[in-house]
């Protein structure tokens, strides 16, 4: 893809991150609906400070210098926002390249894949749950992060060769590429306390 064919498939992608507000349930308390609307909040800022991101890279040097920017900057950039909000955030997938989802996780993944599969378009595909662990009560949030054109450059099934080199010198294990036009890439991941 040429590098400057990026910026208008990189703003569809983000812009299908863009969350509207879920509607607030009549049984959840007031800390889990201010829960939870931090949790939106935190998603918005972290997809479009990593456009961002992505964006400047692509313009200054294509494919090669946007993958350090998600080695890197991606968890500098959701260790800003989770600190901003009193919250922990971070991308996870079915097929993982850095994060590995933890069981809940992996069992949302695939409740999004049967949503996927029934027809629910994948920006609309959204979770959220209030549990207790270890004594204390959190919400957990996860929204689907869907597979634009330009994802494919490095986790298609046609990924060139010196781009997917240098993915595997940063991420021995990946597992995240063969992806099509239209899937689940994954799904950002927030856990917020109520406590």
């Amino acid at each position: 893809m040429p590098i400057n064919s990026f910026r208008p498939v990189v703003l569809s992608v983000f812009a299908a991150l863009a969350l509207s507000p879920l509607a607030v349930q009549a049984d959840m308390s007031e800390s889990e609906q201010a829960a939870l609307q931090k949790s939106q909040a935190a998603i918005k800022e972290y997809a479009t400070t990593l456009k961002a991101a992505l964006q400047t890279a692509m313009k200054a040097g294509g494919p090669m210098a946007a993958i350090p920017v998600c080695h890197t900057q991606a968890p500098q950039i959701a260790a800003q926002v989770g600190k901003k909000y009193d919250l922990e955030i971070h991308r996870t997938s079915l097929k993982p390249r850095a994060i590995a989802p933890q069981p809940w996780e992996k069992t949302v993944l695939e409740q999004f894949e049967a949503e996927k599969k029934a027809g629910k378009p994948i920006g609309k595909i959204v979770w959220h749950q209030t549990v207790e662990v270890d004594g204390q009560n959190e919400l957990r949030l996860m929204k689907a992060i869907p597979t634009g054109e330009v994802c494919l450059t490095c986790h298609g099934t046609n990924v060139a060769p010196a781009v997917l080199s240098k993915i595997k010198s940063l991420y021995p294990k990946d597992e995240a590429t063969g992806y099509k036009l239209g899937d689940i890439r994954g799904a950002f991941s927030v856990t917020a306390s109520l406590n």
